[in-house]
């Protein structure tokens, strides 16, 4: 199994919004690409929040090939509609992970 993360840190005066568009729209749209299995969104504790909430958004898919779908296929469109509504108000880095 393989897990999409995408950590995310986002100004705490955008956090609820963000939360929100996470959780009612962004991952739903995520998930209708067909090629995800499971998806969650947790908050990291323990964190300096001085420069904002820390989020990790994953998703679970069966493989790396349907990873790569995703990202030659969706990926880009996703992204830009974050940015069209939260602007500089968040920062992203992403990382994939095997289960072993």
């Amino acid at each position: 199994m393989i897990i999409y993360n995408v950590t995310v840190k986002v100004d705490a005066d955008a956090a609820d919004a963000w939360v929100k568009w996470m959780k009612t729209e962004h991952m739903a749209d995520v998930m209708s690409t067909g090629l995800f299995i499971d998806c969650r969104l947790c908050r990291l504790l323990e964190q300096d929040e001085a420069e904002g909430v820390t989020y990790a958004a994953q998703y679970m898919l069966d493989s790396i090939d349907q990873y790569n779908t995703y990202i030659d296929k969706h990926a880009q469109h996703m992204r830009e509609k974050g940015f069209r509504l939260f602007g500089a108000k968040f920062a992203a880095f992403r990382t994939v992970m095997e289960i072993v």
